[in-house]
């Protein structure tokens, strides 16, 4: 029997776009996400010589219902700002990153913008979208590297180096390569390295390989300057 491939939704991501999809941003501390549920009219589609007596129906429109968040509400923050000037903003392109890497993208109109404020309890907002038009379901692709990796640090003896996995699309996990001089060096596979006597005159870079469901793919950061003997 096949294992379950069931998961949480800890680390989904709704985001949103005034651009059309140009440029997106995300919305901090989002803890219930209700994506978009289609509905389909039915029409009474009953004549006067409707075999047996009995009713016909045909299908209609496809209604998309609509999309909702639940959120920490913190007043004057940039999420706050961001939501209320959704208002008369029209239609707005919404997406949800699912924790695989799939991607449903959407536009909708705010509806509604709730916030409350209970006595002995964590205020809340709610955020409520009337999605326009058909939603478009983006499966789960190899990562992409948009911005290459960096490396953080002095490039010394007895320093550390550390890591920053750049930018990548897929919802992938990473694993780190430093490198010397572009030769692999044993063992130096965490977020970090310090570099040893042995590597003095020798550039250090890092390769970060981003793997999810689908494959993995590997990028490398520029080099650092040579490393020098320990100060």
């Amino acid at each position: 029997m096949a294992e379950t491939q069931a998961g949480i939704g800890y680390g989904t991501l709704f985001e949103y776009s005034l651009n059309n999809g140009g440029t997106w941003a995300s919305l901090a501390e989002v803890t219930n996400i209700t994506p978009p549920s289609d509905t389909v009219d039915v029409l009474d589609a009953t004549h006067m010589q409707s075999p047996n007596r009995t009713r016909e129906f045909i299908e209609g429109l496809v209604d998309p219902g609509e999309a909702s968040f639940e959120m920490n509400f913190i007043p004057g923050s940039p999420a706050d700002v961001a939501i209320r000037g959704f208002r008369g903003s029209g239609r707005i392109s919404c997406r949800i990153t699912w924790v695989n890497g799939t991607i449903w993208t959407f536009k909708g109109i705010m509806t509604s913008y709730a916030p409350a404020v209970p006595t002995e309890a964590k205020m809340t907002a709610t955020v409520t979208f009337k999605v326009t038009g058909s939603l478009v379901s983006t499966p789960l692709a190899a990562p992409v590297n948009s911005v290459l990796p960096a490396i953080s640090g002095i490039a010394q003896v007895g320093e550390v180096l550390t890591a920053w996995e750049g930018v990548w699309s897929g919802s992938p996990e990473f694993t780190y390569q430093w490198n010397a001089d572009g030769v692999a060096i044993g063992g130096a596979t965490s977020v970090t390295y310090t570099p040893v006597v042995g590597d003095i005159g020798d550039p250090i870079t890092v390769t970060v390989t981003a793997t999810n469901l689908v494959d993995d793919t590997s990028a490398t950061s520029a080099a650092t300057l040579d490393v020098i003997a320990a100060a």
